[in-house]
């Protein structure tokens, strides 16, 4: 069986952070480990609390996997402060961590802060190189490319800035008025769109994490980074398809849609789920 780690942050009602990730690791077919860079209070509604975890212990949590069982692929979420991120950097340089999804986590879906701006700077210069692909949003990408995102040109605009001063290929998620769902890979010159159906669900709480997390299932596998996109895209289509409803806010998406079981073969969106 193929291995992914997943760094990121707990997030106790399920929806997002180290629980979507492991849930979307299983789904997809990879055995899943985690390192766990701060504890928050958070639910459908919003962000509470946050505990960030000393740097010295993610560092023991990531030697402690490292030295067992070697992950084929790392998914990077919430990492909220510089220490943490140069903890992160030592340890992927000493064991020569592979296939690193990065998704660049700055605010949640409920609009909550989750990233000091010093943790940023240090993601850019120490992170970034490392990584095979990070994952920003619209939101994000504006942030770290400095343009205004309208369309698809800029977009386009923005993902080239971004490979440009960091040198790792971009996954730049549309959504936000932008266009239906459609996403961007751009890489060395090449830009390769992945179109996808926009899916009226007001319950998207955890999608960021579940696709980084999917991409880098995927490339545990051996995909290629085009195929790892791909596939993330559909798994991620299907949760939603499932129209799970829980929580006062923003909820989370059925993971487990995939898994066959009475849920999903009484479910109307049964044949979606294999057609996308």
């Amino acid at each position: 069986m193929r291995t992914a780690l997943t760094i990121a942050g707990s997030d106790c009602s399920g929806g997002a952070g180290i629980q979507a990730d492991i849930k979307t690791m299983t789904a997809n077919g990879v055995y899943a480990m985690s390192v766990i860079t701060a504890l928050t209070a958070q639910n459908t509604t919003g962000v509470t609390g946050i505990v960030n975890i000393e740097p010295d212990f993610v560092k023991k949590q990531m030697e402690t996997v490292f030295e067992d069982i070697y992950p084929d692929a790392i998914k990077i979420g919430m990492v909220s402060s510089a220490e943490i991120v140069e903890a992160i950097a030592c340890e992927f340089i000493k064991f020569k961590a592979k296939n690193i999804v990065l998704d660049p986590v700055m605010v949640a879906t409920s609009g909550s802060k989750l990233m000091e701006s010093s943790a940023l700077k240090e993601l850019k210069g120490r992170l970034f190189p490392l990584a095979r692909v990070i994952t920003p949003n619209i939101l994000e990408a504006e942030v770290l490319s400095g343009i205004s995102i309208k369309d698809d040109k800029t977009m386009l605009d923005a993902a080239k800035i971004i490979y440009e001063n960091h040198g790792c290929a971009v996954l730049l998620k549309g959504g936000h008025s932008i266009n239906d769902a459609n996403d961007l890979l751009y890489e060395n010159g090449k830009e390769m769109w992945f179109f996808g159906e926009h899916i009226n669900n007001p319950n998207t709480h955890g999608t960021g994490c579940t696709l980084s997390s999917a991409i880098a299932s995927n490339l545990a596998k051996g995909y290629t980074l085009e195929d790892s996109v791909r596939k993330a895209k559909d798994y991620i289509s299907g949760a939603l398809l499932a129209m799970l409803d829980l929580g006062k806010g923003s909820g989370p998406m059925n993971h487990a849609f995939n898994l066959g079981g009475e849920y999903v073969k009484e479910s109307k969106y049964e044949q979606a789920y294999f057609s996308i």
